[in-house]
């Protein structure tokens, strides 16, 4: 259960970054309220998977999977660069973090 909430919060990291972007400085409400509920829900995630799960794997696999998320959804929606090498980049990322759910 711990891993899948994990899962979880990573992609509701992506949520509230992407929402970050998009408030352009707090100044829209409803990217602004995405955020804020987004932060919310994946802090809390976050802090009841790192009860079973040990911090530094957790917050290793929250970051990565926030990461990839934001970066694809980027490359996507909002017309950042997609070349070969960046899209390797992040196939490695999604492979770490397999790789350490593996390792637990």
């Amino acid at each position: 259960m711990a891993w899948l909430v994990l899962v979880v919060s990573g992609a509701l990291e992506a949520v509230w970054a992407t929402a970050l972007g998009k408030s352009e400085g707090f100044s829209r409400p409803l990217p602004s309220i995405v955020f804020g509920l987004g932060l919310v829900l994946s802090m809390a995630g976050l802090a009841f998977a790192l009860r079973t799960v040990p911090v530094g794997t957790g917050y290793a696999v929250w970051v990565g999977i926030g990461a990839v998320l934001t970066a694809t959804y980027a490359m996507l929606f909002d017309g950042e660069s997609a070349g070969p090498v960046k899209l390797l980049l992040l196939v490695g990322i999604v492979g770490c973090v397999a790789g350490l759910k593996l390792t637990h």
